[in-house]
C-alpha cells in the first residue's frame, strides 16, 4: 500500500529534529567549538584564544556538554605537566558540513546587511 505524503506530518518530524538539534547546540559557543575541533585537536588554552569572547568557566562548561553528547573527546596527554587535549569525535565529525553552511549562509548575510547600510 503507498502511503501518502503528510506535509503536516513531515514538518512536525522536522521541528522535533531542529529542537533536538538545537538543545545539544544551543548557546552562542559550541558550534564554534565544534568548528574549530573539526580541523584539528586542540588544548583548553588554544580553544580560549581561538573562540573569541568566551569565558574560561564557559568554556569549560561547553565542553564538557559536547563531550557528554559525544561530539567530542577529552584525551589526557602523557606529558609533565599533564596537559589535555579536545578532540572532534566521528560523530561529532558529522557536524563539520553544518558548520560550514551556516559560517557561508553568515559570511553572505554580514555581506548583505554592510551592503544594505552603504546605500
Amino acid at each position: 500500500m503507498e502511503q501518502k505524503f503528510d506535509p503536516v506530518k513531515e514538518c512536525s518530524h522536522k521541528i522535533l529534529a531542529i529542537s533536538d538539534t538545537m538543545d545539544i547546540l544551543n548557546g552562542k559557543w559550541k558550534m564554534s567549538i565544534v568548528a574549530c575541533l573539526c580541523y584539528k585537536p586542540m588544548r583548553y588554552s588554544e580553544l580560549l584564544k581561538e573562540v573569541k569572547g568566551i569565558s574560561g568557566k564557559v568554556l569549560s562548561r561547553e565542553l564538557k556538554d559536547l563531550e557528554m553528547n559525544e561530539l567530542i573527546e577529552r584525551i589526557v596527554l602523557n606529558t609533565a605537566p599533564v596537559a589535555v587535549e579536545y578532540r572532534i569525535t566521528t560523530y561529532g565529525n558529522s557536524l563539520k558540513e553544518l558548520t560550514q553552511t551556516i559560517a557561508d549562509w553568515g559570511f553572505t548575510h554580514r555581506q548583505r546587511i554592510i551592503a544594505g547600510m552603504k546605500k
